[in-house]
């Protein structure tokens, strides 16, 4: 059994308050995995970023103050372009997903997990390595043309730290 992970792909992490070009260029890439994911019987799930109006004082604020992905916001919500449907969704007031890791060691049968979205060296590298941690027999594997960062340089940084655990990356 397979699992796709489609992680932040928010208004904020898009084209909003943190946007950049290389988010925006990902957004029909990603589109196109999900379809091809459920039409080939794969489980799709989706995190998303969860901030509340208090986040410029907490320690990500503090660290990164420009408030983004509040819930509630339209900048919160995942990007329109992607169909959500039933699909189970993973709020976190940080950048990796515990619940998520959890799930996914509940699924029966689980075999690989394949992560896509925003941002590859924040909250994509999380989810990776806190999923390798938790499931070390499975096979994690990243979409690089389907994953973007703040700078390109920054993407592949976090692509060659991923390899470096064991976590495959793909589509480079």
């Amino acid at each position: 059994m397979k699992l796709l992970v489609v992680v932040d792909m928010q208004k904020d992490f898009i084209d909003g308050a943190l946007g950049t070009k290389e988010a925006v260029a990902i957004v029909p890439k990603v589109v196109q995995k999900i379809e091809r994911a459920r039409a080939d019987g794969v489980m799709v799930v989706f995190t998303r970023d969860t901030h509340q109006k208090n986040y410029l004082e907490t320690q990500e604020g503090k660290n990164l103050p420009v408030v983004h992905c509040v819930e509630g916001t339209g900048g919160w919500q995942i990007s329109r372009e992607l169909e959500v449907g039933n699909s189970r969704i993973f709020d976190k007031p940080s950048f990796g997903s515990m619940e998520l890791a959890d799930f996914a060691a509940s699924l029966d049968g689980l075999d690989e997990i394949e992560l896509v979205g925003l941002c590859t060296g924040i909250c994509v590298i999380s989810n990776a390595f806190i999923l390798k941690a938790k499931l070390p027999e499975v096979k994690i594997s990243v979409d690089a043309k389907c994953c973007a960062c703040v700078t390109p340089e920054s993407h592949k940084t976090a692509l060659d730290a991923m390899k470096l655990c064991q976590i495959n990356v793909t589509g480079q």
